[in-house]
Parts: C-alpha cells; structure tokens; sequence
C-alpha cells in the first residue's frame, strides 16, 4: 500500500507493477517483505513519450502499469516473469519500451530547453528568465510544462532544487549550512523547511539514514 505523509483517508492498494508520477511532497510504501523487480526511471519527457498521456494526470499518483500502457501491460510483465535470464529479460524490455517510444508524442522543443535549463541550474533558475529564453509567456510555459513534465516550472525548480541538496548532503558530504548556500536556500531554516514539505525529515536525519542504508556505497 502506498499513500502520501499527512494523507487522513485509507492508502490506496496497488499490486504488481506500478507507475508512480512526479511527486511534490513525501510518501510511503508499505510492502509485507521481499520482493523481485525491475525498477524502471524515466526522465519526466521521456514518460510523456512513453506513456502518451497528460504527465499532470500522474502528478502525486501511484497507479497500476495497465492503466497507462493497457491491456498488453498484463502480457509483458507475464513474459518478464517468465524469462529467468536477466540479460533476456533486460533486451525483451527494451524492445518493448522502445517500440513504444517510437509511437509517442514528441514534447514541445520550448518545453526540452525549458527543462534542460532547469536541470543544469539544479533549480535555481526564475521562471521570468526561462520564459524569455524560450520566447513562450509565463502562462503558456506553465500549461505546456506542466502538460509534458507533470509538475509547473515553479514546482519542478523546487523538486530539483532539493535534489540537488539530498545530493550534496548525502553524496559529497556538505554541511547543512554549505548546502544552504550551494542551492541558494535563504537561510538554513529554509533548508529545513523544504525538507520537512517534501520528504517529511530534516536534512541532518536524511544524510544519517542515506549513510545508514548503505545508498553512498552503492
């Protein structure tokens, strides 16, 4: 079961494979122990062109695999599980996906640049400056983005920029005051404010729990 921090209401059941969108704030999964996958990431346009639909219509959800691929999900999660090689199972996936890409939906150049402008900064770029870069109106930059990414401009820059920030806590070692001015957060009280929204711990805990799980050795 899988269900968002601060949610009142019954986490909703999703079995097998799964498709989990953007996400802007923290969530748990409970499962009941071990388990064998293959855990796929996307880049945000490489789903839209994956999956062929709305990215917002998976902002903050986690939903089955049929529900965006259809009935023939069923199919090749039956032909994975019969495959035990995983270097088989690994090229049936890829010609799977890949013959699916072909078919889907090119995102908006405006939108590419748009992101790879957000990418490179780590977030730390206005919306005003990308929209001029782009020659698109802030209002029509935040329909399109939010259409092919899933996530407005605004909310994508402060997703990235805690990333970047997980990153320099848990990979390079910074100090939580470093990361505050690395990412341009205004004051380490900020930092712990965004972390708190979208991960539901502090960045002290977090670095702890990275390093405790073994995640920088791997």
């Amino acid at each position: 079961r899988i269900r968002r921090l601060g949610e009142t209401g019954p986490p909703g059941p999703v079995t097998g494979s799964l498709v989990a969108g953007l996400e802007d704030g923290p969530r748990v999964c409970d499962h009941p122990g071990g388990q064998e996958a293959i855990r796929l990431e996307l880049t945000p346009l490489g789903a839209f062109r994956l999956f062929a639909v709305p990215m917002g219509e998976l902002t903050n959800r986690v939903v089955e695999l049929s529900d965006v691929l259809g009935p023939g999900a069923a199919l090749l999660v039956e032909r994975l599980a019969a495959t035990r090689d995983w270097g088989a199972r690994f090229d049936l996936l890829d010609a799977a996906l890949t013959a699916r890409l072909d078919r889907g939906p090119r995102p908006a150049p405006e939108v590419v640049h748009a992101w790879r402008m957000l990418t490179r900064a780590g977030g730390a770029l206005p919306v005003g400056r990308i929209a001029a870069e782009v020659g698109w109106s802030q209002g029509h930059l935040g329909r399109r983005f939010t259409e092919q990414v899933g996530l407005t401009p605004k909310a994508s820059a402060r997703v990235l920029r805690f990333h970047r920030a997980v990153g320099l806590l848990t990979r390079d070692g910074l100090t939580p005051t470093e990361v505050t001015a690395a990412c341009g957060f205004y004051d380490q009280a900020h930092l712990n404010r965004e972390f708190r929204a979208l991960a539901g711990t502090t960045p002290g805990r977090m670095a702890a729990a990275r390093v405790a799980e073994g995640a920088l050795a791997l």
